[in-house]
């Protein structure tokens, strides 16, 4: 597996967003509907959101009563925040931060109340990247705070096709996948109490996708 090839995937989502106002649609995802329903019935109402593109959920979690930290690495998906955060009076309810999801995140230990990512698990990301983000997530949450994740497991129609980079990560059209299966979603849990593991389906194709929902212990 190439470092470039993985640093290249910035660019990549940059160009997607730019090019397309609502690369993923305009309405929340059905994983962040849910998502927000366990956190609203939880202590605290900051919630962490990586990988949040443009905003669908982001916008949805606000419009709910919660407040978001909203992270991306995609420049052009935080000014759609920043633009949807405006349109919708909902901006004061929103952070947007600008990071690398590779680095620690920018946040004090036991800050924050949940969080919440779609598919950015199974994002350009090596094994030893997403032990180390997990373990970065379970710094930051509370203790008993929720970590709720989706990613796109070995079931998906696109799993084995493209180009293999390794660790069962695969580039198609541009875009690099990370599949997943329940073993590396049990093995990824150290520190956390695993409260479900839900498949469900989304998108056209559709995706083949597992909603996990932690708690820290």
């Amino acid at each position: 597996m190439r470092q470039d090839e993985l640093d290249r995937q910035q660019g990549q989502w940059d160009g997607a967003y730019a090019a397309e106002m609502e690369f993923f649609g305009a309405e929340p995802s059905n994983a962040a509907k849910r998502a927000a329903a366990r956190f609203l019935g939880e202590e605290g109402g900051l919630v962490l959101e990586l990988g949040a593109g443009q905003g669908r959920d982001t916008i949805y979690f606000a419009g709910m009563g919660l407040r978001v930290y909203a992270l991306d690495y995609s420049e052009n998906g935080l000014w759609g925040i920043v633009d949807k955060g405006v349109k919708t009076d909902l901006g004061e309810m929103i952070t947007p931060v600008y990071h690398d999801l590779r680095k620690p995140l920018p946040f004090a230990d036991a800050s924050v109340d949940g969080c919440f990512s779609h598919m950015l698990y199974c994002m350009a990301f090596s094994r030893a990247e997403i032990e180390s983000l997990n373990g970065e997530i379970h710094r930051v949450l509370r203790p008993g705070g929720l970590n709720i994740y989706t990613v796109r497991h070995k079931g998906d129609a696109h799993y084995g096709k493209g180009t293999l980079l390794g660790e069962d990560l695969y580039e198609m059209n541009g875009f690099v996948v990370h599949y997943f299966d329940r073993s590396m979603v049990e093995s990824l849990a150290g520190g956390f109490e695993i409260l479900d593991i839900e498949e469900f389906e989304e998108g056209p194709l559709p995706w083949k996708l597992l909603q996990v929902t932690l708690r820290k212990r």
